[in-house]
C-alpha cells in the first residue's frame, strides 16, 4: 500500500482552503494510499516534515501551497526515491504551471492518481536549491518588496512591481558560463530551470526541466519604455525575441555583482553574497506530472493558460456555494 504525506500551507495564496485536506485525503485513499497530514506554521516546517518522510520510507510527499511551500518540500526530496506531488494553492504556482499541472485541486489530484512520474532537474545557487528560477536585479527587488506586504495575491505582487519599477537602478554584473565572461549593466539576471516565474509570466519560454541545462536570461539596462515592452513580452511568450534580452544555456553559471542587493529563489527573497555559483542537477527530483504535454507556443500557450485559470476560478466559486 502506498504511503503519502500531505503537507499543507494554510496561509499560502489568497484563496480559501476549506475542505482541501478532506478532498485530497478522500481521493488519494480511494486510490489505495495511506495519507498522513501535516500543516505548516512557519518557514522551514515543510522541509522538516518532508525530510522525516524520506527517512520513514514514504512513497510520495504532496505539497499543497505556493512556490515557497513547493520549494521547501522539494528541497527535502532532491536525490531521493520519494516523489513530489503538487496541489497548486499559491499566488504564482510557477513549477506547477511549467509542468502543466492544473491550478485546481480536483484536476491536480488526478495528475497524482494517474501516477505518471517525470525525472526533473533542480538547481542550486551557493548550494541552496531552487526549482523554477533564481534571480538578481529587478525581479529580486520586487520579491523582497512583496515579502514585506501584509497581504498576498497576484495584485499585491503587481503593486510591488510597479512601485519598484519607478525607482529601480540597474547594477553591473560579471557572468561566467561556457568558458566565456559577460560584463554589463543589466536590468536583471535570471537562471531558469523552468519557464516562468508564475502567473503565466514566461521569463524563459523554451526552458526544459529535464535537459540538464539552465536558461540564463540577461535583460539589458535600457530606457523606461524599453523595459516596459519587455514586461509585455514576458506575458506573450515572445521574450526570447526581444532585442533587450540575451539568452543562453549552460549547466553552470557564476555571477558576480558590483554591489549589495537581494536575490530570490523561486520568488522567495533571500540574502546571498556578491558571488553566486549556480549549478544544474540533472533529473534528480521525481515529480508527478502529466504525460504528452504540448510544446510551448507564444500567445497560444499563455492565452490557453489564462482561460484555464478563469475556468478553475468559476468552478471554485460555484463549489463554495
Amino acid at each position: 500500500m502506498k504511503k503519502y504525506l500531505l503537507i499543507v500551507n494554510p496561509i499560502s495564496g489568497a484563496g480559501n482552503k476549506q475542505g482541501l485536506v478532506e478532498m485530497v485525503k478522500r481521493n488519494l485513499e480511494n486510490d489505495g494510499a495511506v495519507v498522513n497530514v501535516m500543516l505548516t506554521g512557519g518557514a522551514g516546517d515543510a522541509t522538516r516534515f518532508a525530510s522525516k518522510a524520506v527517512d520513514e520510507g514514504y512513497d510520495a510527499v504532496i505539497a499543497a501551497g505556493g512556490d515557497g511551500t513547493v520549494n521547501e518540500v522539494a528541497t527535502a526530496l532532491c536525490d531521493s526515491d520519494v516523489t513530489l506531488g503538487i496541489i497548486p494553492s499559491g499566488s504564482g504556482n510557477g513549477l506547477a504551471r511549467h509542468l502543466n499541472i492544473p491550478v485546481d485541486v480536483q484536476s491536480s489530484l488526478k495528475i497524482i492518481t494517474d501516477g505518471n512520474i517525470v525525472a526533473c532537474d533542480y538547481a542550486t545557487v551557493n548550494e541552496r536549491p531552487f526549482f523554477c528560477t533564481f534571480g538578481v536585479g529587478f525581479d529580486a527587488v520586487v520579491s523582497d518588496a512583496f515579502s514585506h506586504q501584509k497581504r498576498r495575491g497576484k495584485w499585491m505582487y503587481f503593486k510591488s512591481a510597479i512601485e519598484q519599477y519607478i525607482k529601480y537602478h540597474p547594477q553591473e554584473y560579471s557572468i561566467k558560463a561556457n568558458g566565456e565572461t559577460i560584463v554589463e549593466k543589466a536590468f536583471l539576471v535570471a537562471c531558469c530551470n523552468a519557464s516562468q516565474y508564475g502567473n503565466n509570466a514566461y521569463i524563459a519560454p523554451k526552458a526544459d526541466i529535464t535537459d540538464g541545462l539552465l536558461d540564463v536570461i540577461i535583460i539589458h539596462a535600457g530606457t523606461f519604455f524599453d523595459t516596459a515592452l519587455v514586461g509585455v513580452d514576458l506575458f506573450t511568450g515572445y521574450l526570447n525575441r526581444n532585442t533587450m534580452v540575451h539568452a543562453f544555456r549552460s549547466s553552470s553559471v557564476e555571477i558576480t555583482r558590483s554591489g549589495d542587493g537581494p536575490a530570490h529563489l523561486d520568488g522567495e527573497s533571500v540574502t546571498l553574497g556578491d558571488t553566486m555559483t549556480v549549478q544544474c542537477h540533472h533529473q534528480a527530483l521525481k515529480i508527478f506530472a502529466p504525460e504528452n504535454v504540448s510544446g510551448f507556443r507564444p500567445i497560444i500557450t499563455p492565452v490557453n493558460s489564462m482561460f484555464n485559470d478563469l475556468k478553475y476560478s468559476v468552478r471554485r466559486v460555484f463549489s463554495n456555494d
